[in-house]
């Protein structure tokens, strides 16, 4: 994992930050919420509810508590909801990483489902773009479950945020509704708050794969889905490599946990592996495939 040292970083310009305010305006307008910071206890109480409800915790484990992120918020760190007509539809929660990174981790982000499908989670990621580069933030990571399509869609596509590193059982056991009882391993991503793909990504241009093309030239499928919805092992000989995932794992894992299973042993095997060898993830095509680059191997 890369991170940006105090003598390398430049400092941010009043350009950069006005147009990155000025862009989750827009995201927001978009999405009719508002977005802001969040400090109040009520507020602070809402979002460990609203997240509750999204990952569908076991009783006493909610994802974060309310002492928690009022102790975030009061630190400086990141806590801000999307509202709509008063009503909390989403959040994002993130704090500030080891001194000398100008770095944000962004923990936890979620929109309920009364949200759904109108780009609040979107609205979220640009409100925190704006707020990090304020704050002369230039970089955000967060990691997430690769064998989620949607998510990996969203932050590789939509946002424009760079794989780094592949986590094993990042977390350890999660007893939630989303998470079930497998291993949780998590790809680390970073977001580089004041490079031309995310700037493009902010105002609607999302970073796009001609799948096509590559395989044309000759990319490799490494793995895909197999008529049975499980995994299918196949060749990663090639400068371009191609790695799938299932269209609905979080389904998958309530009806047939031992595929779920299989799917994260190759994904693992697959996308793990070629990251540790020094594959570059450089996309994420809509059909629901990674894009590695072993160019230079």
């Amino acid at each position: 994992m890369t991170s940006l040292s105090m003598d390398s970083r430049q400092p941010v310009t009043s350009e950069a930050r006005d147009e990155a305010i000025a862009a989750a305006r827009t995201a927001a307008t978009a999405a009719g919420v508002e977005v802001r910071e969040i400090d109040a206890i009520a507020e602070l109480a809402a979002v460990g509810v609203l997240f509750e409800k999204i990952w569908r915790s076991a009783p006493g484990t909610r994802p974060v508590t309310t002492e928690l992120l009022r102790a975030l918020s009061a630190t400086g760190n990141y806590v801000a909801g999307a509202f709509s007509g008063g009503e909390l539809l989403g959040a994002c929660v993130g704090f500030f990483e080891s001194p000398g990174t100008g770095s944000l981790h962004s923990h936890i982000a979620g929109v309920a489902k009364a949200g759904a499908g109108r780009g609040i989670g979107y609205a979220l990621k640009m409100h925190q773009r704006g707020w990090a580069l304020t704050q002369d933030v230039q970089a955000v990571k967060w990691t997430f479950d690769p064998l989620v399509r949607r998510n990996a869609h969203f932050n590789l596509g939509k946002l424009g945020a760079r794989p780094v590193r592949y986590l094993r059982d990042f977390y350890g056991p999660m007893t939630d509704g989303i998470n079930g009882s497998g291993d949780t391993d998590r790809l680390m991503v970073s977001w580089d708050l004041t490079g031309a793909a995310v700037r493009a990504a902010a105002f609607g241009e999302p970073v796009r794969t001609d799948t096509r093309t590559l395989l044309d030239r000759g990319a490799a499928v490494a793995l895909s889905v197999d008529a049975d919805g499980g995994p299918a092992a196949g060749s990663a000989d090639a400068p371009v490599v191609f790695v799938a995932v299932p269209a609905d794992i979080e389904g998958l894992r309530g009806t047939d946990p031992g595929k779920a299973a299989a799917w994260r042993a190759a994904l693992r095997e697959t996308l793990g592996g070629l990251m540790d060898s020094g594959g570059r993830v450089t996309g994420f095509d809509r059909a629901g495939s990674y894009v590695i680059s072993r160019e230079g191997q």
